[in-house]
């Protein structure tokens, strides 16, 4: 190579020129070849040539497919390409080869798709015109092409001035089969500059006899310059060769395509898809009675049915379509990618597929201006499924249910159909019809339906609102994927019909029939319903008697009340069909016909009534079930008629009368009131129980009340009652309507008013009060236990006590004996109290019984005992004059002072009790005490006119309770406790009275106060013979326990010195005793025979009062 070094210019001057540098423009590429599997079995081709009508296998069909193809979702040519001459700026990838094949039993392998390949010894051999090329002989005869790969070390042209340019060199490569000379296969021109080693492979394919020469011909002449100024490097060599053996399977009967790229157009293996017209599949042929041949339409693959088109059981050549029913038939018979080895078309009944595409393949608007197939499928199958998953997803996609019958698979389609068997309670079991219905929860008022949406290669979605559910539920979205869907408008109409079905088609009914009808129904069938619990109305049953124009029914009942227009009957005919003409008239049983049966039906078969007043409810039947092999269980879902023509059309679904149960109810005519008290939850409450006759037919009742002119409240109720819990004292209003089946409720209502008492009624009275005494100090009371909800839970007993024994005792002039008992008590244990006992009742309001309950004791002196004192407060010198506390004396009487800001007062006894020693004594109180309102009297009236109850209320809530403290020494004494009647043992007593009001509108008046200490007899003896003993002073005897003899201020001293009896023994004539120095602790007892003092034995008994310590 000839360096050449050249200046730019310096300090004695330069050019200005400076030299040229062509860009390097030559790199190596690669390619990469892919295959993709497209669908098993043969397909129709690509959907742009197939519409433009092209020939497969040309190159303009594999042009126009190029639109179909898409790599990382952007199709090869643009869709508005010309796609017989399309420009390369048509091209979204350039460089692209597209071969396609089309899944037929006898297509050819791809030619191309290396399997192995071999190098060739020898190489590289420089390629010159001077050498005449390179020859290469292959013999190996498998060997289907050779890869010949040539390389430049440089390709460029240095000038003389400095440029540096590119160059341009002309080769071809020749093949020559078994010497019969050579013939151009590939002639190319590498234009460019590199400074680099470039290489390109050229595929050279073999389709001659062997053995075959492969030529490398340089036709650009050789560089032979020697010039020292300029330097041309364009010289090349042939690299490498290798033989190559292509992959020979032709894959039959599956459709696949190779694609190979340029790597300077994708930087890695991009995501592929093609736009495919499916496989052929079979479709109706030419029907029965020349009434024509289905064709496919080439747009949308939608079946074309002739007008009147009868199927004949034949089925055409295999096509293109997009039918779901004819794909479902092609999976179950087709043996290499369905079930056919498993069935056969004598295993199907063709006759429901082909009425299934009908169906589906009729034209209904699109929504969007147009007209579409109202079912379509479209759809890539890429994976294995379980067959029943796959047949129920292409049921659904033309709402259909597979069922085996008859030893065959049939296909029942949701579709308008009449109904093929009657039934009623004439034909069911004694349970009846069982009906149940989807909850609201499960409801939805928005459902997006997603869809593939072929023009963005996407799932889209078409989201469908039902308003009226939207305003009745809110926004309740359902998402659901439409199976095989790329139509927006079918998606729209599928999110319409769930809807539909959730607001309209959600009720089941299911029943129990014989034998006779359940091997006539299949899931599928449409059915009519006479239910008289649901319509109100009897309108089926079985014939007695029948001829082709006359009925003779087995019950007239509800005959008479048929009426309406379009009057018809329908029949179970002795073929299990039904048949249905017009009602020319009914009489007396007979039903005549407008015009005649097909045949004469059979004894107790099913007769049905309908008119435009009370219509058939119509189900279809989902299951069939034998019970127990005379008994067949059908499940059946609520059908709606004119379901599509709501979907398709959006016309309003006209209004059905299956019941004259619909009509307007009258409301209650007759109503009564009740109100009790009741126990909820353990708490008496009062309940208002409002009750009305029941009107003919009517389950369901409105009520509407309110309480002493406020708001209405509203209640639904299911029985002709209903209760108010916590009724109030006022007037209640009442309205009650009445709903008739449909929840519509009565125009007027039923009106009435009710003054309540709420819990205000007083208690009833306690009765059968019994008193038995209970030792020398208790009584027991027994009484019967309230019948009263409100005092039995909550409320009280009180016992009262007044010192009266006259019968004039009241209860609010007596005082508390004990702490009031429970409500549910019926005895107690009192203290044991002369005067009268007074009882009530009292509610868990506070309210007592009207009137009291008493009994009267007068208690028997038991034995001799000693009334040490009975002291009166009222009676002192100076009533009442103790120490006071929130009480004053008024009018003789002891009050509490102000009720209103103290309502307790305590009152302390004047005097204290000392008995001198310790001894047990019997306290009983003595309290007359009478409750009054305050403000009651007359002098404090200032309207004598207003005053409308002279006598006043009875004033229960005051009391008045009696307290003793007690102490042994008469200084230290312990707390104050309340007593009625009892033994203490104690030296010193003090006394104190509470009162007390619940109430600061009531006092009292205390107007007896004080009590009565009783010391009780009683004897002590020896418990030995005693030796009296010679002593000049006498035998002095201590008592064990010292006697009471009284003090100063009980009695006078020694005024109750205790009786002595001597029994002497061993006494001689003219021998007696005398006893001295009696006192409360002993006396001295000396025998005597004159003025001897004599030794005698004796016993004795001292006779007193009380027991000191």
């Amino acid at each position: 190579m000839t360096k050449i070094i050249r200046g730019s210019g310096g300090f004695f001057g330069g050019g200005d020129d400076k030299p040229t540098r062509a860009p390097d423009t030559l790199n190596s590429r690669q390619f990469v070849t892919l295959q993709d599997l497209i669908s098993e079995g043969e397909i129709e081709g690509f959907a742009t040539p197939s519409k433009e009508g092209r020939t497969q296998g040309t190159t303009a069909y594999n042009t126009a497919a190029l639109k179909d193809v898409f790599l990382d979702n952007t199709p090869i040519l643009q869709e508005g390409a010309n796609s017989t001459n399309p420009q390369t700026t048509d091209y979204n990838y350039q460089d692209v080869t597209f071969i396609p094949r089309f899944g037929t039993s006898n297509q050819t392998y791809i030619s191309g798709i290396q399997q192995s390949s071999s190098p060739i010894s020898g190489f590289p051999r420089a390629c010159t015109v001077a050498n005449g090329g390179v020859t290469q002989q292959i013999t190996t005869t498998t060997v289907d092409a050779v890869r010949v790969t040539i390389n430049f070390p440089q390709l460029q042209h240095a000038k003389d001035n400095g440029d540096l340019l590119g160059s341009s060199v002309q080769l071809k490569i020749q093949i020559q089969y078994n010497s019969g000379g050579f013939s151009d296969v590939i002639t190319d021109t590498i234009t460019g500059r590199t400074g680099d080693s470039y290489s390109k492979d050229y595929r050279v394919t073999i389709n001659g006899a062997f053995p075959v020469d492969i030529k490398v011909v340089r036709i650009t002449p050789d560089d032979t310059s020697s010039s020292n100024t300029a330097s041309l490097e364009d010289s090349f060599n042939v690299f490498a060769m290798q033989e190559l053996v292509d992959d020979h399977q032709a894959y039959a009967n599956s459709a696949y395509a190779a694609l190979t790229l340029d790597s300077k157009i994708v930087s890695s293996i991009p995501n592929r898809k093609y736009r495919i017209r499916g496989v052929k599949i079979r479709i109706p042929g030419a029907g029965a009675s020349s009434s024509g041949t289905p064709t496919v339409d080439n747009n949308t693959g939608r079946i074309v049915y002739p007008t009147g088109y009868i199927f004949n059981g034949t089925m055409a050549a295999a096509q293109w379509c997009s039918c779901p029913a004819m794909i479902l038939l092609d999976l179950l018979t087709t043996t290499r990618y369905g079930l056919g080895d498993h069935i056969t078309d004598s295993n199907l009944d063709l006759f429901s597929f082909v009425d299934a595409s009908k169906f589906a393949n009729t034209l209904v608007d699109d929504g969007f201006g147009g007209t579409e197939a109202r079912f379509s499928c479209n759809v890539n199958i890429l994976s294995a499924k379980e067959a029943f998953n796959v047949i129920q997803e292409l049921c659904g996609v033309m709402r259909c249910m597979p069922i085996w019958s008859a030893g065959k698979i049939s296909l029942a389609q949701d579709k308008p159909t009449d109904a093929s068997f009657l039934f009623s309670l004439a034909n069911v079991t004694g349970e009846g019809f069982s009906y149940s219905g989807s909850s609201l929860k499960s409801r939805h008022s928005v459902v997006a339906v997603g869809y593939y949406n072929m023009d963005s290669r996407e799932i889209d979605y078409e989201v469908v609102e039902d308003s009226t559910a939207k305003t009745k539920l809110g926004v309740i979205k359902k998402d659901v994927k439409a199976f095989a869907c790329t139509s927006r408008g079918q998606a729209q109409r599928l999110g319409k019909a769930i809807l539909f079905a959730e607001q309209n088609e959600s009720e089941i009914v299911a029943f129990t029939t014989s034998v006779d009808a359940g091997v006539s129904i299949r899931p599928g069938a449409v059915i009519d319903i006479n239910d008289p619990v649901r319509s109100g109305a009897r309108r089926s049953g079985r014939i007695n008697t029948a001829t082709t124009t006359a009925i003779t029914v087995d019950d007239i009942q509800d005959l008479s009340t048929f009426t309406g227009a379009n009057q018809k009957v329908s029949v179970v005919m002795p073929d299990n069909s039904v048949e249905t003409k017009d009602v020319l008239s009914i009489t007396n049983g007979v039903i005549s016909l407008a015009s005649a049966l097909s045949e004469v039906p059979n004894i107790n078969s099913i007769w049905f009534l309908v008119s435009d007043t009370i219509e058939a409810q119509k189900f279809r039947v989902i299951t069939v079930e034998e019970a127990d092999g005379i008994n067949y269980k059908i499940t059946a879902l609520s059908y709606k008629p004119n379901k599509y023509a709501n979907i398709e059309e959006g016309l309003a679904l006209p209004a059905r009368n299956v019941s004259v149960l619909s009509q307007p109810a009258d409301p209650p005519t007759t109503i009564s009131f009740e109100e009790k008290t009741v126990v909820r939850n353990g708490v008496a409450i009062s309940r208002l129980f409002v009750t009305w006759v029941p009107v003919n037919g009517v389950n369901q009742y409105l009520v509407q009340y309110r309480f002493a002119n406020g708001n209405y409240e509203s209640q639904i109720v299911f029985r002709p009652d209903i209760q108010i819990d916590n009724s109030e004292v006022g007037t209640y209003e009442f309205k009650v309507f009445s709903y008739n089946a449909l929840l519509e409720v009565s125009s007027t209502s039923l009106d009435a008013n009710f003054n309540a008492e709420g819990k205000t009624a007083v208690p009833s009275d306690i009765a059968n009060l019994t008193a038995e005494p209970v030792g020398d100090h208790l009584i027991r009371l027994r009484w019967d236990k309230s019948t009263d909800a409100d005092v039995l839970h909550g409320g009280r007993v009180y016992v009262r006590h007044s010192n009266k024994t006259d019968g004039s005792g009241t209860f609010a002039g007596s005082v508390d004996l004990v702490q009031a008992l429970a409500g549910n008590t019926s005895e107690a244990t009192v203290p044991a109290l002369e005067g009268e006992y007074i009882l009530k009742f009292q509610d868990d309001g506070g309210r007592f019984s009207t009137n009291e309950t008493s009994i009267i004791i007068d208690l028997p002196d038991i034995g001799q005992s000693l009334a040490v004192i009975t002291k009166r407060e009222d009676l002192l010198g100076t009533p009442f004059s103790g120490n006071k506390t929130n009480a004053a004396v008024a009018g003789g009487a002891l009050q509490l002072t102000d009720p209103a800001s103290n309502a307790t007062g305590t009152y302390e006894f004047a005097d204290t009790l000392d008995l001198g020693g310790v001894f047990t004594l019997t306290l009983k109180r003595h309290i007359q005490s009478l409750g009054f309102l305050v403000g009651s009297n007359i002098d404090s009236w200032t309207d004598f006119d207003s005053v409308s109850n002279f006598d006043g209320d009875p004033a229960n809530d005051t009391d008045c309770q009696v307290f003793v403290k007690t102490s042994t020494d008469a200084s230290s004494y312990g707390s104050f406790n309340i007593f009625a009647n009892g033994e203490f043992k104690a030296r010193a007593f003090q006394f104190k009275a509470n009162l007390a009001t619940t109430n600061t509108n009531q006092n009292l008046n205390v107007q007896q106060l004080g009590y009565t200490a009783i010391l009780p007899s009683r004897t002590e003896q020896s418990t030995t013979t005693i030796a009296s003993g010679t002593t000049a002073g006498g035998k002095a005897i201590t008592f064990a326990k010292p006697f009471f003899v009284g003090t100063a201020s009980l009695g006078g001293a020694n005024s109750y010195l205790p009786s002595i009896g001597i029994t002497a023994q061993n006494m001689a004539s003219g021998d007696f005793f005398t006893i001295t120095s009696v006192s409360g602790t002993g006396f001295t007892v000396k025998f005597l025979n004159g003025s001897t003092v004599l030794d005698r034995n004796f016993t004795y008994q001292a006779v007193g009062f009380g027991k000191g310590v």
